[in-house]
This record gives C-alpha cells, structure tokens and sequence, in this order.
C-alpha cells in the first residue's frame, strides 16, 4: 500500500531570507518570505517556522496564505539575528490542483549572514535562498 503512494516532488518553490530596509524605523531587517516561481497559483499555503540547535529551541511559528499567485512572492516573518545562530525550518505544505505538495526547507546554523547573499528569483534584492 505505502510503495502506491506518490509523493509529488516540489519545484518551483523557495524560501528566501532577504535584507531589507524598514521605511518606518529606518533600520535593516531580515525577512523571511516564500516564492511562487511556478506558472499556477499555490493554494491554502501553510508554513510551519521553527528553529533548534543542541541546547536551544523556539517556539513555533504557523502561517497560512490562502492563495499564492503564480510568479509571485509573500513575506512569511520578520527574523532576529540572533536566530541565525540556530539551525531554521520552514515546513510548507500546498495545494496546486488536486494534489498536496510538501518540503522542508532548512537554514543550518550560521549559513544567513551578509557574505551569503545572492539574486533572489522576482524579487529583484539579495537575500539567501534555499531550493
């Protein structure tokens, strides 16, 4: 029975974590967002956000989006720097049609910082992105 099982692979969908200036505060954040980089929409989108190490562990943050447009991109949470010290997961879950994606997506610990930023796909900014 399990071996009848298909589990469709994700592709198309990243997590980015982005540098960006804060017009209100006049500060630079890190935000987290998630990218619809395919031709379809993403439906009832859930996003599951934790971060752990051997000796640390945060709470758990869940985020829902009911509809992410093809070819587009929304902001999941903003991050503190001291959770980069920590290994990150972002646990998403979607619908395209009829069938139920899911991936996890995982910053190891110290791998979002400064020297890492790369062209994030639509959004035109640097940021670290995870595939």
């Amino acid at each position: 029975m399990k071996k009848d099982i298909q589990i469709p692979k994700v592709e198309g969908v990243y997590i980015a974590i982005v540098n960006e200036f804060h017009d209100v505060y006049k500060t630079l954040d890190w935000n987290a967002y998630i990218i619809n980089d395919k031709d379809v929409d993403l439906e009832l989108v859930l996003i599951v956000t934790s971060g752990y190490s051997e000796e640390k562990i945060t709470s758990t943050f869940r985020k829902k989006i009911d509809i992410l447009p093809k070819k587009s991109y929304a902001k999941i949470e903003m991050m503190q720097e001291e959770l980069f010290a920590l290994n990150n997961t972002f646990k998403v879950s979607y619908f395209e049609g009829n069938s139920m994606f899911d991936k996890t997506y995982l910053f190891r610990k110290n791998t979002i910082n400064l020297k890492a930023l790369q062209s994030i796909p639509l959004m035109e900014v640097k940021g670290v992105l995870v595939k």
